[in-house]
């Protein structure tokens, strides 16, 4: 039997982010709603410091959102580490570290262990294809989970298998990477170098595009973007604005899934990438 057709009434936001934000590098929100199967982006919003961000969470709902930052720990990493095993008090207890502190534990971490499995994984990491969250470079998520999660759990928001919350704001772990790679493979479609900021990656940005606007993801849904939205998207060479895009996708897909689309028996310590 199919799921209902979501309500139209939810907005949906997809926010790449950055646990370093400034006004050459923000985080990007993006909003739209879904009808049916078609999504509609209706705006972007940049986000050059992290109050911003907080200040986002804080709006009423009803919305979803879908974030680009891990949500939480690898569980091998926190019982090697004699860290706090419920969510809350891992949190609590993470957000409390330095950068460094955190850096110099990592480190410390994958310095014991054999080439080939220096970090710890959660279980969500091998289907969505995603880096580590207790990587701390290239990219370092495990800093964004440190300035983002704390100030998702003081807006109140909902956390669904993690923290209760206001069930009308409700936020998801996204991961734009998998949907990008489902359709054009492991070609690269951004750069925030500019000497990398070459014809093939436009292509690719325009080729991912089109197959967002055909509906070609296995997610089933269908992207609505305006003539001047398109071009907007495919000139960001950055890739934020489609990195955003993507994960409002996911937001999307959500909606129409029992329990958000999450496990059903999902590890309340390490959380789960949307669709994964």
């Amino acid at each position: 039997m199919p799921h209902p057709a979501p309500p139209t009434d939810r907005l949906l936001l997809g926010v790449d982010f950055s646990s370093a934000p400034r006004a050459a590098k923000p985080i990007v929100a993006a909003w739209g709603r879904r009808v049916g199967a078609v999504v509609r982006l209706d705006t972007i919003e940049t986000l050059p410091r992290l109050d911003d961000f907080s200040a986002l969470l804080r709006r009423p709902g009803p919305w979803v959102g879908a974030f680009d930052l891990p949500f939480g720990l690898p569980r091998e990493l926190v019982l090697a580490l004699g860290w706090p095993t419920d969510w809350a008090a891992l949190m609590r207890h993470y957000a409390a570290l330095s950068r460094e502190e955190i850096r110099s534990t990592f480190q410390a971490f994958c310095d014991a262990r054999p080439a080939g499995g220096k970090f710890a994984h959660r279980a969500c990491d091998g289907p969505a294809g995603s880096s580590p969250s207790m990587k701390w470079v290239n990219p370092p998520v495990a800093y964004m989970l440190h300035a983002g999660v704390p100030r998702l759990i003081e807006a109140g928001v909902d956390l669904p298998g993690l923290h209760a919350g206001d069930p009308a704001r409700v936020a998801l772990e996204a991961y734009p990477g998998l949907l990008a790679r489902e359709l054009i493979g492991t070609r690269s479609y951004k750069s925030d170098e500019h000497a990398k900021q070459t014809p093939e990656r436009l292509i690719a940005r325009k080729d991912l595009l089109a197959a967002l606007e055909q509906g070609r993801s296995r997610l089933g849904l269908r992207l609505k973007l305006s003539p001047a939205q398109h071009e907007a998207l495919a000139e960001d060479a950055s890739g934020d604005r489609l990195d955003a895009v993507l994960c409002l996708l996911q937001a999307a897909w959500a909606v129409g899934q029992p329990g958000w689309g999450l496990p059903a028996v999902m590890d309340p310590l390490e959380g789960w990438i949307l669709s994964a």
